[in-house]
Parts: structure tokens; C-alpha cells; sequence
């Protein structure tokens, strides 16, 4: 295997990354309490306060993939006993349900087909009937391509008093994302997707609302890695009090691909996203591929397509990973062998890597 190899990354992730970032993470190591790696961790924590929209306080990287981001929200803010209502319409709504049962607290589903969003009125119904002290909610759902509307299903879980809290592993510096506009307690995303980092680090950010649940528990948190008592110690105040060794590298390209989004500015980002993903329907279109998902609720940056019965995917994607260093995501549970996932998620969501990949199909399919 040559792994100096480049290949085009347009699967559900991780996304290639900006030479900068590569760069970056190659400078020379630093300690992780050197005063010049608190600077980087300050700066960090800046931009994803800008990146995530929110002036949250506890805004900072989880030294661990997304999957980390979402147990770093789950386990601080629940404890045994309590109620959490979590919308399932994908594989990381099921993941969530399961973490919400290793906490020790009550599972309560709000479910939608996968390829569909969750209906509000599903979760209204559900809010009469409960009082979790949290709702979550995947914003993009990476298993199907559904972008999840937020801000109504928000406004609801907040006149219930409970907190809301949202995946947005796919949807972060990829298409509109408002934590504090849209009331969100508590968000996670992760560093390979649309920021085009390499994976490992999973941004996350919490309300002084989740905050104050967490100084109230009663109980000490589950895993003493994510325990927000102590980790929050590392990333802010004046005195940084030693919690774990930072994966400095990653650190440093993470701080890499915050600052290009920052100057490239949110808006363009997400217009450059949608305008990838309309010139990948119009070239699919033309080939005879359709969407899993209507209009009006598909992801810009993971493309969920219906595969033809007559064609075979397995081959074709292996004929694009070995023939044209091409790689796309393969359907997940249900969907296996009947969908492919085309990711176009940070530096990938651009007309000639769209292009590329359309050229290539057109010569396979």
C-alpha cells in the first residue's frame, strides 16, 4: 500500500485536508501546558465560539473523535434515574439511545423512517406525555443525508423546561449552524468533516443552562476522561490544572483549518457546500440516479443516492477506490447495497472534485 498516495475522500469521512493543515501538524512538538500551547488552545476555543455561533463560555476541543463529543454531552448531563428523549431517524439517533441507557436514565424515542426528518408534532406529542431533562436531536444525520430542521423542535423542548441538545458531527462549518440564535444547549461536532481536519478532536460547546446541570449533579460522571469538572479545568480560568496529555499535533491542525474557515467566512463556506451539491444532483440526475432524500431536507455535504438494482456496489466502488483513487461510503443497516453516501464536506465540497467523481462514474456505470 502506498500511503503517499493521494486519494479523493467523498465519503461520509473523514475529508481531505487543506496542505496548511497538513503543514501544521507537522510542526515540532511543544509541551501541552507550554504557555505558547495554552495560546494555541485559547485560539482554538475562539473560533469554534465563532464557528458554532455562540458567545458559551465552555466551548472547547473533546481530545477524542465525535463519538466522544456525544458521550462528553450525554453522561455530564444525565444522571440514573433522569428522562431523556432522543430522535432517532438514523444509526447516530441509535447511538445516542444507547448511551442514554448506559447513563442509568429512562429512554424515551421519538423514531422517523431513516431517509426522513423527525416531525415535530411527533416530539410534542411525546413532551405531553414526559419531562425529560434533556431532547436530542441528530441535526445532520450522517447514515441518510436527512438535514433535521431545528429551531421549532427547539422552541417546544425549551417551554418544557429541558435541555436541548444536538449532533452536529456532519453539519459544522458545512451549512447554517446558530447554537445560541437556535437555543441549543449542548452541540458536539467532529474535526474530519467539513472542517477538513485529520479525525481524532470533536468541538463541542455548552450553555451556562447545561452548565449549571452539571454543577448540580449528584452523582460524579460515569467516565473520569469526559468529565466535564475536570476537563473544564484544563481549557479555561488562569490557572490551566493538568487533566490529560493534549494530542498536540492534531492541536495544531485543528487550529490550521478553524483559521481558514474563518477566512473564508461562514456564509461563503455554506454556499460553496450547496453549490457542490447542486452540480453533483445535476450530473447524477443525468445518469438516472435519484436522491433517498426529498427536496427541502437533504444535506449539502453527504449525499445519500439510491442505487440502481442493476448495478453492483460493491464492484463499482472498489473500481473507484483502486482505478481512480476515489473513495464513496458505502449504505449503512437497512440501506447496505442500496445506497451510496457521496460526501462533498470542507476542502471536497468543490466543482472539480464533483466533476472528478462524475467523470468516473460516467465511465463505470
Amino acid at each position: 500500500m502506498n500511503q503517499n498516495k493521494a486519494k479523493l475522500l467523498l465519503g461520509p469521512g473523514p475529508s481531505n485536508a487543506h496542505p496548511r493543515v497538513l503543514e501544521a501538524m507537522s510542526a515540532p512538538l511543544i509541551g501541552h501546558l507550554d504557555p505558547d500551547f495554552l495560546e494555541v488552545m485559547a485560539e482554538i476555543k475562539s473560533m469554534l465560539q465563532a464557528t458554532f455561533q455562540t458567545e458559551n463560555h465552555l466551548t472547547f476541543a473533546v481530545s477524542a473523535p465525535g463519538s466522544a463529543g456525544m458521550e462528553t454531552c450525554l453522561v455530564n448531563l444525565l444522571e440514573p434515574g433522569d428522562e431523556a428523549l432522543i430522535c432517532v431517524h438514523g444509526v447516530f439517533g441509535n447511538r445516542m439511545s444507547d448511551i442514554v441507557e448506559r447513563c442509568g436514565a429512562r429512554l424515551i424515542r421519538v423514531d422517523a423512517p431513516w431517509g426522513e426528518p423527525i416531525d415535530p408534532e411527533q416530539v410534542r406529542k411525546a413532551l405531553e406525555n414526559c419531562a425529560p431533562k434533556l431532547v436530542a436531536i441528530v441535526h445532520a444525520e450522517t447514515s441518510t443525508g436527512v438535514l433535521q430542521p431545528l429551531e421549532e423542535i427547539s422552541a417546544m423542548v425549551h417551554q418544557t423546561g429541558a435541555l436541548f441538545v444536538v449532533d452536529a458531527v456532519t453539519s459544522f462549518c458545512g451549512t447554517t449552524l446558530k447554537v445560541d440564535h437556535w437555543g441549543i444547549d449542548a452541540v458536539y461536532s467532529g474535526s474530519q468533516k467539513c472542517l477538513s481536519a485529520p479525525p481524532g478532536l470533536s468541538p463541542v460547546s455548552f450553555s451556562e443552562r447545561a452548565v449549571e446541570v452539571v454543577h448540580q449533579r449528584k452523582s460524579k460522571v460515569q467516565s473520569w476522561f469526559l468529565d466535564l469538572s475536570l476537563v473544564s479545568n484544563y481549557w479555561q480560568g488562569a490557572k490551566r490544572a493538568y487533566h490529560h496529555t493534549a494530542p498536540v499535533s492534531s492541536m495544531f491542525a485543528l487550529r490550521e483549518a478553524l483559521t481558514l474557515v474563518m477566512e473564508e467566512g461562514l456564509e461563503a463556506r455554506y454556499t460553496r457546500h450547496w453549490e457542490a451539491h447542486e452540480t453533483l444532483k445535476t450530473g447524477l440526475k443525468s445518469m438516472g440516479f435519484e436522491f433517498l432524500v426529498k427536496e427541502g431536507f437533504r444535506l449539502p455535504m453527504l449525499n445519500a443516492i439510491k442505487l440502481p438494482e442493476h448495478l453492483d456496489d460493491q464492484a463499482i466502488r472498489s473500481s473507484l477506490l483502486k482505478n481512480y483513487d476515489i473513495e464513496i461510503g458505502a449504505g449503512l443497516g437497512n440501506f447496505a447495497g442500496k445506497v451510496w453516501r457521496i460526501g462533498l464536506m470542507g476542502e471536497n465540497a468543490r466543482i472539480q472534485a464533483v466533476e472528478q467523481l462524475l467523470d468516473a462514474l460516467g465511465e463505470l456505470v
